[in-house]
């Protein structure tokens, strides 16, 4: 495989695929457990991990790459294997999570800057040498009164721009992700506001790309879409998906060669439905895909239940939710497909 940035990130939006995002935290893996009642340890989340791995018709066909934590891509499945060597095998790129997660942002009450940039250079090195060839970073701006602030906006699309340098530096392709929450505090804001947040955040993130010399070719956007708040939800999908691909027009250069979206607390099918809406009805410049967490995750989750008799009905589980996105990334998705499974 060529290790070309350029083509590196043509190769994660291939036709059809995407991203799984299996990059959980401790923390956040622990928070999903704790909804299936499963104690958190080194082999739960391993036993967890090497099902959606194994799952071969999903990750041969429908994903292109597999955003990993620091604890997975180091980690062995049950019988030896190194993780990162089975995503090879199934033609999967292995990926990781670089930063530190969001801490509040000292000055701007309610506000976050993520932090991670310390050592980054050298950490970067060392996936690269582990099988990682490209990388992820998330920028958390949350929408309330008041907020976000320009203060926070820039100091989160300047960390985004330094980290993306970094790992083009590295022979790393990096996922830029500026998350505008829609589950923020109160979560109550409407699409319109949405659309006026993300336009300032993206065209603030292209700005410092820009400064940073980082070669747009060689990268890849993960925003979140278009959409109003959790606790406001009255968007259709139509809505979602014309304000989506409008507002990206206006703002993400035509040399990325890819848009994969963050799910962000929309449901399974929701997230899927609006991917392949705004894949059907558009011409676009740059390849629209998923890079979804829990919405390719939460059904396999529940069905696997953390018993190892339930392996395969959560690899059924897993494998119909990467179909259906992969079809969302081609837009041929259609709700009847959901019901006939």
């Amino acid at each position: 495989m060529s290790e070309r940035l350029e083509d590196i990130a043509i190769a994660m939006v291939a036709d059809g695929k995407g991203l799984l995002a299996a990059d959980e935290s401790t923390g956040t893996i622990k928070k999903r457990f704790d909804t299936i009642g499963l104690e958190s340890t080194a082999d739960s989340r391993r036993d967890y991990r090497e099902m959606l791995f194994r799952s071969d018709e999903a990750m041969k066909d429908f994903i292109s790459g597999v955003i990993l934590y620091d604890e997975t891509i180091r980690q062995n499945a049950k019988d030896g294997t190194p993780f990162v060597t089975i995503l090879q095998n199934a033609g999967c790129i292995p990926g990781i999570k670089v930063d530190a997660g969001a801490k509040p942002l000292a000055g701007f009450p309610d506000e976050t800057i993520t932090e991670g940039l310390d050592g980054l250079r050298e950490r970067l090195g060392e996936y690269y040498r582990l099988g990682a060839r490209f990388a992820k970073w998330r920028g958390v701006i949350g929408i309330a009164d008041g907020i976000p602030t320009w203060g926070a906006v820039k100091q989160n699309a300047q960390a985004l721009a330094r980290y993306a340098a970094l790992c083009q530096e590295q022979g790393i392709v990096p996922i830029v992700e500026p998350e505008v929450l829609m589950d923020g505090k109160p979560a109550t804001h409407s699409i319109e506001r949405c659309y006026e947040v993300t336009q300032w955040v993206l065209k603030t993130v292209f700005d410092e790309l820009y400064d940073a010399r980082v070669v747009l070719e060689g990268m890849i956007l993960k925003p979140n879409m278009v959409i109003d708040g959790k606790n406001a939800r009255r968007a259709s999908v139509e809505q979602v998906a014309e304000q989506t691909v409008r507002l990206l027009k206006s703002t993400v250069p035509s040399a990325v060669p890819g848009i994969t979206f963050l799910s962000g607390g929309q449901n399974d099918e929701e997230a899927t439905a609006h991917l392949s809406a705004m894949n059907a009805g558009h011409t676009l410049p740059w390849k629209l895909s998923f890079s979804y967490g829990r919405a390719l995750q939460a059904a396999a989750l529940g069905a696997w239940n953390g018993k190892p008799e339930n392996v395969a009905a959560g690899q059924r589980a897993f494998i119909h939710r990467a179909r259906m996105n992969s079809l969302a990334a081609t837009g041929g998705w259609k709700k009847d497909l959901e019901q006939a499974a």
